[in-house]
């Protein structure tokens, strides 16, 4: 047997007990001398074999000896270049994977003491000398070379928790370079020295493995450090890969070789610090069509399923589908996937109108990517899919995603549509509306996501062609000043002779009705239209002075206005009728309301005027509720909480309003300031009218009707009914007839609370609100406990599970105010 073996670990040990026994500095530094000639780097190095014995078998147990024999005693009997140069240099020169393991086992393992400082105090050392990038350097040769698996992935979790233990050691003693925050930058810039010397190692011709770098990155992503190593990482890789070809495929190989569970955290990080797409193209390169996990992060988990990226996210990553040809296939099958989940009943009504907005956006930065080719090859298939898509989010109750529905299918039918008028939709312009039609305009490949050094400078195309106002410019650029003799100051009408109005007569003004009943002929019989638009102006006026007659004519008078239609174009005729029949009904309630209720499930009734109805009844509650010191009927102003009723917009904001208020009102503020004025006292008309307003609208909505079916088709109309219901019941607080009608409508609500469509959901939490704020706490505990305690479980699931933010919100709410309630009585939740 070759005696050299026996020798080297002979010496190990000697060295070790001389520690741990002896008290002579100068013995203690020959035995440290003699260990170092096995490091090598000095004069009198011991022989290659040996050394590499060293290292390979020794080194480990050396230096645990080394740490657990250290002590006061005899690290003072050294002088501190010795304790550099003896000490120091075994943790700081030898291989740096087992140096980093022993010294962190040591930490976690030793108590307070001089020993863990001293240990510390190497790490730290350690840390600031480039040891994390010796590490790696020595792991990737080792992976080169078949290393042992086990101890990789030891020393892999060791890497990327060392925070984690040190934290949990030292706590409030803990050094800043071992804080997350520092210790994750630091740690990426020392990625950048091994990929740096892998790059040296290629070039010259030698082989090396990149895996366990890129093992360390995942590992750090899927912690959550993903945002501290990457803002050092990402600009550095951006300016090394802009002219190199080898530290390109060096980074798409980087990313290639992370593992599968940790590839989502790292391509999501990626997408979101690339500050354009030519940059994400250059840094994952072809990193979709090899690996299949990028595939599904990059095609559907980041595009299906959330929506939590800002816009310009969006426009790299399809930006980087579209940039290459291999990957363009992808991009076509993306947009087909989208415009499925976007063309899908149930998506629309289920998933958060933030969800379908990213989508729509998704959608339409494709379709600014496709090239006529692709558009021709897959046109039939996107019409058919904005056919399927536009019914149903028409069919939406929700005013902003029937305004996503048109916009899309707008842009959709100006792209396959070659010949021809496209599709064109009437719907309000805001900035929402702006940036989606600016996606479909252009294509930006560089717009910057966050601030990251040099970011406008890596593409040579990055030119101000790029750059493009949005088409949503509020400030239109001034009109050119025409140049002298131009050909427009050659075509202006200065020269054009004015016609002769000397003769001409102003037309004389049609004299308004002044009765009632002339008002009714009018609008029943007569062909004047000047006379029909001046009687439409006056009517309301006319009802509200003349009380008497008009309860002579109330019936017939309702009866037209219902029915009533524009003739002529009028401005603001749908109001001008509501305030019409709105007078009428305060002016003689009981016969009038009777009549609307019964016609409101009547045969024969467009849904717009079972709308009208209600919003009819509604402002009439709201009018008869509110106290008037005068003792007469006046006219309601316009700027008073109504329901409005112009298609497309959301009736139930306004009346949410006024229960926040309310909630407001109710909430005890402690400081000091101005008397407040009294307001306005007076009888409550609404009080004894209640019942006839609120029950029979409720009792036959489960009725379906030929042409009407409220739990069926006609979902719009159920959610304009919760809505009015609960402002009829939020109007008759304190009255006699409120806890029958809350319990009605606790009823109601019961009956209806899974319902699929948002928007009913969103009226009968309204409704829950009212019963809430209408009812006396005592009352509501004592009469309707059972309802109370099932619509607070509701709620309470509601507000965590529903998708819908405004559901959310508003179920949140009620539980406040059912907490509020139990509080008042002192009743324990």
């Amino acid at each position: 047997m070759d005696p050299e073996p026996f020798e080297v670990g002979r010496a190990v040990q000697e060295a070790i007990n001389i520690l741990s026994s002896s008290r002579n500095g100068v013995q203690i530094s020959e035995a440290l001398g003699t260990i170092k000639c096995y490091l090598g780097g000095t004069e009198n190095q011991a022989p290659l074999k040996e050394r590499e014995e060293f290292t390979h078998v020794h080194f480990s147990a050396f230096l645990r000896g080394l740490v657990s024999n250290l002590s006061p005693d005899w690290i003072e009997l050294l002088t501190s270049d010795q304790q550099k140069e003896l000490w120091d240099s075994f943790f700081l020169e030898g291989p740096a994977d087992q140096a980093f393991l022993v010294l962190l086992d040591s930490i976690i393992s030793t108590g307070p003491s001089f020993r863990l400082m001293k240990v510390i105090s190497i790490l730290e050392q350690f840390l600031q000398t480039g040891g994390m990038s010796a590490l790696m350097w020595e792991v990737c040769h080792q992976q080169a070379q078949a290393g042992l698996p086990i101890f990789q992935e030891t020393l892999l979790n060791k890497v990327v928790c060392l925070p984690d233990h040190l934290c949990n050691k030292l706590q409030g003693n803990n050094l800043p370079i071992f804080f997350p925050q520092n210790y994750f930058p630091l740690l990426a810039t020392e990625i950048i020295q091994v990929l740096q010397r892998i790059s040296d190692s290629l070039r010259g011709g030698l082989d090396c493995s990149i895996s366990f770098v890129s093992q360390v990155l995942g590992k750090v992503c899927v912690h959550g450090r993903r945002e501290e190593i990457l803002n050092v990482l990402v600009p550095r890789l951006m300016d090394l890969t802009k002219v190199d070809c080898i530290w390109q495929r060096m980074c798409w190989r980087l990313v290639e070789c992370v593992p599968d569970r940790w590839m989502e955290a790292v391509v999501c990080g990626f997408v979101q610090k690339a500050p354009g797409a030519d940059v994400l193209s250059r840094l994952l390169g072809n990193l979709v069509v090899k690996n299949k996990k990028a595939q599904f992060v990059v095609t559907q988990k980041l595009l299906l399923l959330q929506c939590s990226y800002v816009t310009a996210v969006l426009q790299n990553l399809l930006g980087y589908l579209a940039l290459d040809s291999l990957r363009r296939s992808l991009l076509i099958k993306v947009l087909k996937e989208l415009l499925e989940t976007w063309g899908s009943s149930s998506a629309v009504k289920h998933c958060p109108v933030e969800q379908q907005l990213y989508v729509s956006k998704a959608i339409l930065i494709c379709l600014s990517h496709l090239k006529e080719p692709e558009i021709e090859s897959n046109g039939q298939e996107l019409l058919t899919s904005m056919m399927g898509g536009m019914k149903c989010h028409l069919d939406s109750n929700l005013p902003r995603v029937r305004r996503l529905g048109m916009i899309v299918a707008e842009s959709i039918s100006s792209r396959i549509t070659t010949d021809g008028p496209s599709l064109k939709f009437q719907y309000e312009d805001d900035d929402e509306t702006r940036e989606l039609k600016s996606l479909l305009q252009t294509a930006p490949l560089q717009l910057p996501v966050t601030d990251l050094p040099n970011a406008g400078n890596d593409s040579p195309s990055a030119t101000p062609k790029a750059v493009s106002k949005p088409s949503g410019n509020p400030h239109p650029a001034a009109p050119a000043v025409p140049e002298e003799g131009s050909d427009l100051e050659l075509d202006s009408d200065d020269d054009l002779i004015p016609y002769d109005m000397s003769e001409d007569k102003e037309l004389k003004k049609m004299k308004a009705p002044v009765y009632i009943r002339d008002c009714v002929e009018v609008l029943t019989g007569s062909e004047d239209m000047d006379k029909w638009e001046a009687t439409m102006k006056v009517l309301e006026s006319l009802i509200r002075r003349n009380s008497a007659t008009t309860r002579e004519v109330s019936m017939e008078l309702v009866k037209v206005l219902l029915h009533l239609e524009e003739k002529t174009y009028i401005e603001g005729f749908v109001e001008l009728r509501k305030r019409a029949l709105v007078a009428v009904t305060i002016t003689d309630p009981v016969p009038v309301v009777q009549y609307l209720t019964s016609q409101f499930y009547s045969l024969n009734y467009s849904l717009c005027q079972r709308m009208d109805i209600l919003d009819v009844l509604a402002l009439a509650a709201q009018e008869l509720s509110q106290p008037q010191a005068s003792g007469k009927n006046k006219p309601r102003s316009t700027q008073s909480p109504c329901i409005q009723t112009v298609p497309g917009s959301d009736s139930s904001q306004n009346w949410r309003r006024i229960v926040d208020e309310r909630i407001k009102s109710k909430t005890r503020h402690l400081a000091k300031g101005q008397s407040l004025v009294e307001p306005a006292c007076g009888p409550n008309k609404f009080s004894s009218l209640a019942g006839h307003f609120f029950f029979p609208l409720i009792q036959n909505f489960d009725r379906p009707l030929v042409t009407f079916d409220l739990l069926g088709d006609d979902h719009l109309v159920l959610g304009r009914l919760a809505h009015t219901l609960a402002v009829l019941m939020y109007f008759a607080i304190h009255t006699v007839a409120a806890a029958a009608m809350g319990k009605s409508l606790l009823e109601f609500v019961w009956a209806l609370r899974f319902h699929t469509d948002s928007y009913v959901r969103q009226g009968l939490l309204s409704a829950v609100s009212s019963v809430l704020l209408s009812i006396p706490s005592e009352r509501l505990l004592e009469d309707m406990t059972d309802e109370f305690l099932e619509t607070q479980s509701w709620l309470a699931d509601v507000a965590e599970k529903d998708p819908d933010g405004d559901c959310r919100r508003l179920a949140w709410q009620n539980l406040l105010l059912m907490e509020n309630l139990l509080k008042k009585l002192s009743v324990p939740s």
